[in-house]
C-alpha cells in the first residue's frame, strides 16, 4: 500500500509552547520549542491582556502587532517585548509593567510557525504580481509572510509558495485599522475581521471577489489592505496534506457535536462562527494535553483562558463537544484553521495512536 500524507513531523514546522513569567528586567532566554521559529503569536493565559504576533519579516525586536486590537504596529513596548526568535525558542525582555511577555507568576501560551525562505520581488523586474513585496517562505509547510507598501490600486503581490493559500491575513501596520481575513470556505468575495466577533461580510475591497491563485493573490482598495503608502504584513496559509487544513463546517446544536475530518490529529484548531456574531476560539493540546479540551481564548479578546468543554482532539480530526454558539450552534456555520500534532497516518504507514 502507497502512503502519501504529506509531512510526516509536523512540530519542525508549527508547535505549541508555554512559560510562567519570572518577572525579570533582564533579556531572558527561553529554549525547548523545538524549531526556529518565523512567527510568533502569544497570549497571556492568567490575565487580561492582548494578544502579541512578532514575526521576523518586519523584525522582532520591540515590534508586535496585537490580533485581539486594530493598532498599528507598536514600536517602543516599553511594557515588555520579545529581543528575538531563536534557534530553539525566543528571548523576552520586561519593562514598564511587564504584563505582555513576563509578569512574575503569570502564565503564557505562544504558538510558532516556521517559514524561513527569504525572497524579494521586484514585480516590474519578475513579471509575478503589480505590487512589490518582501517576505519568507516555506512550501513545504504552505506557509509564508509578505511585506508590502500599498499602491492604492488594484493589484497583485506575490505570496511565495507554489500552491494557492487557502487564508490569508492582512493588517496594516501604519495606522489603526482591523485584521482583515480571507479564507476558501468564505470564498475571497467575503472577507471578515479576526479582531472583531462580526459575521462574515461582503468583500468590500478587500480581496477583489478574486481567490488567490498559486503565485500571487489579489488586494482592492480598501484601506484594510491597500492604502497608498502605508506598509502592511500578510500571513498567507496554504493547505498540506497531513499538517494543516483550512475549512468549515455546520453546527448541530448538541453536545454529542459535529466531527470535522482534517487528516491529521490537532496540536491547534482555531474555530469562527462565520454565519452569525461569535469568537475566535483558539485551542491546543499543550493546554489540554487530554479530551475533551477545556481551554480557550479568543483572538478577538484580551480575556485570560476559559474553561469548559469545548472538543475532543482525535486522530484524524477534531469533535464538537459543546452546545456554545462560538462553536456548535444549531444550522450556524463555522471556518476553520487547523494544524498537525502527528499525520493520521505516516508515510511508512504508521498510525497515530489517539488521545
Amino acid at each position: 500500500m502507497s502512503y502519501t500524507n504529506g509531512l510526516d513531523k509536523p512540530t519542525d514546522y508549527f508547535t505549541t509552547f508555554l512559560w510562567t513569567g519570572d518577572g525579570s528586567t533582564s533579556p531572558r532566554s527561553h529554549t525547548g520549542v523545538g524549531l526556529q521559529a518565523d512567527m510568533m503569536w502569544s497570549k497571556i493565559r492568567s490575565s487580561g491582556h492582548q494578544h502579541n504576533l512578532v514575526d521576523t519579516v518586519r523584525g522582532v525586536d520591540q515590534r508586535l502587532l496585537m490580533p485581539s486590537d486594530n493598532g498599528d504596529e507598536d514600536t517602543t513596548c516599553t511594557h515588555g517585548h520579545f529581543d528575538s526568535l531563536d534557534s530553539d525558542g525566543f528571548t523576552t525582555t520586561n519593562g514598564g509593567g511587564n504584563w505582555n511577555v513576563n509578569a512574575s507568576g503569570q502564565t503564557y501560551v505562544g504558538w510558532f510557525w516556521k517559514a524561513g525562505t527569504s525572497f524579494t520581488n521586484d514585480a516590474s523586474s519578475t513579471g509575478i504580481g503589480t505590487i512589490d513585496s518582501t517576505g519568507s517562505a516555506s512550501d513545504t509547510s504552505g506557509f509564508s509572510i509578505v511585506s508590502y507598501t500599498a499602491t492604492g490600486s488594484t493589484g497583485t503581490l506575490k505570496h511565495g509558495l507554489s500552491s494557492a493559500p487557502s487564508m490569508i491575513i492582512i493588517k496594516n501596520r501604519s495606522v489603526t485599522k482591523p485584521w482583515q481575513v480571507g479564507h476558501k470556505s468564505l470564498g475571497f468575495q467575503n472577507g471578515i475581521y479576526l479582531n472583531e466577533t462580526s459575521a462574515s461580510q461582503s468583500d468590500n475591497g478587500a480581496f477583489n471577489s478574486t481567490n488567490p491563485t498559486t503565485s500571487v493573490f489579489t488586494i482592492e482598495t480598501s484601506s484594510y489592505v491597500n492604502t497608498s503608502g502605508h506598509n502592511y504584513i500578510a500571513y498567507c496559509f496554504a493547505e498540506k496534506k497531513g499538517y494543516s487544513k483550512f475549512g468549515s463546517y455546520t453546527g448541530n446544536g448538541n453536545a454529542d457535536g459535529s466531527f470535522i475530518y482534517t487528516g491529521f490529529q490537532p496540536a491547534f484548531v482555531m474555530v469562527k462562527r462565520n454565519s452569525d456574531t461569535g469568537n475566535w476560539n483558539m485551542m491546543d493540546t499543550a493546554r489540554s494535553p487530554s479530551n475533551i479540551v477545556g481551554l480557550t481564548v479568543s483572538a478577538n479578546s484580551s480575556g485570560a483562558d476559559d474553561g469548559g468543554d469545548f472538543i475532543d482532539i482525535l486522530s484524524n480530526g477534531f469533535k464538537q463537544r459543546s452546545t456554545s454558539t462560538n462553536r456548535n450552534a444549531s444550522g450556524s456555520t463555522y471556518i476553520y484553521m487547523a494544524f498537525a500534532e502527528s499525520p493520521f497516518v505516516t508515510s511508512t504507514g504508521i498510525p497515530t495512536t489517539a488521545r
